[in-house]
């Protein structure tokens, strides 16, 4: 399984594109799944559009990570 760096950088894009979602509506507790939908969603498209389940792996890991960077910032800025 081979990862390029640039694969990646599409975290901190998902990260924006949940915050897009929040401000336009989308409640607090579908942000996570709509992080984990954009993150396989761009495994399937852009990351390994001919390897099933290496696209679904990777674009969890990206979802989870930006869930978890949205998360992290969400709580270094309230405190």
């Amino acid at each position: 399984m081979e990862f390029q760096v640039y694969d990646f950088a599409v975290v901190p894009i998902i990260v924006a594109l949940v915050h897009l979602a929040k401000q336009l509506g989308l409640g607090a507790k579908l942000l996570p799944v709509f992080s984990l939908i954009l993150g396989v969603a761009t495994g399937i498209f852009y990351v390994a559009p001919g390897d099933p389940k290496k696209a679904i792996l990777v674009g969890i890991v990206m979802g989870l990570a930006a869930s978890g960077l949205w998360s992290g910032a969400k709580n270094i800025v309230q405190k």
